[in-house]
């Protein structure tokens, strides 16, 4: 449906990446393509002991992180400084769905969940990773989608965090651009997770109809991200990015 493949992804043996959510889905993906192609990796992973983890997310070192807390996520970045000595990107892919349903009918509260992690969330982790960020001239990747720009049905809570993730990306983008770090935003497709399990049971919009086999590999966005981490992306000018983008296909025709 999308005919999408993985893109190839320089060497990465110089490069100290730190990613959010990498428990589970794309982000476990785009460790394990992290570390394969040489990265020194952290991972940050919430609510399951690190110890279940640590054999999925062989050679990386896992974080407990809950980028909802300030104290969990000064930890974090207080650790990598102390074993890695610097920071070359920041992954910002920890995100939730949660709640679907009409939002006439929608807790306020559910909202206020979604904003926490997709927005608050990325705002606490990015500017605790400013400094060693800036000191390495560094990259942030927020894992995005297209509903940030686009309504769908039962999903308010996402598309209103994912639209506010992406302007603050923007924000991010603009702001720091004396300092030497760049920004990303990638649009991912719909794609092969537990995330879009939840989709299809609730039923709510064109995308919870697409067939599982039909969805894109969660290899293939988790390519594009790692690609986003080398040093072959200083050249894009670009800020906000989609997976579907005709430069990521050229690079899946090679």
């Amino acid at each position: 449906m999308f005919d999408l493949s993985e893109i190839p992804v320089p060497d990465l043996k110089d490069k100290t990446i730190l990613v959010t959510g990498g428990g589970q889905g794309i982000g476990a993906y785009l460790v394990a393509l992290l570390v394969k192609h040489g990265a020194n990796v952290f991972v940050g992973v919430y609510g399951v002991p690190i110890a279940e983890y640590e054999a999925l997310l062989e050679g990386a070192t896992v974080l407990m992180l809950d980028v909802t807390s300030e104290k969990s996520v000064n930890a974090a970045i207080s650790q990598v400084k102390e074993t890695a000595g610097k920071l070359d990107v920041l992954v910002n892919n920890a995100g939730i769905i949660s709640e679907i349903g009409p939002v006439a009918t929608l807790d306020s509260a559910a909202l206020s969940a979604a904003f926490d992690v997709n927005v608050a969330g990325l705002h606490r982790m990015t500017t605790a990773a400013l400094p060693l960020l800036k000191a390495s001239k560094g990259t942030i990747v927020n894992a995005g989608t297209g509903a940030a720009t686009t309504p769908m049905e039962g999903w308010a809570a996402y598309c209103c965090s994912k639209a506010g993730a992406h302007m603050l990306t923007r924000m991010f983008e603009m702001e720091l651009a004396d300092t030497g770090v760049q920004s990303f935003f990638i649009g991912i497709p719909p794609t092969d997770t537990d995330m879009q399990a939840k989709i299809r049971a609730a039923g709510l919009n064109p995308i919870s109809k697409i067939s599982q086999t039909d969805l894109v590999d969660p290899k293939v966005p988790a390519s594009v991200m790692a690609w986003l981490c080398s040093t072959d992306a200083r050249n894009l000018d670009e800020t906000f990015l989609d997976v579907r983008d005709e430069f990521f296909k050229t690079m899946m025709a090679d």
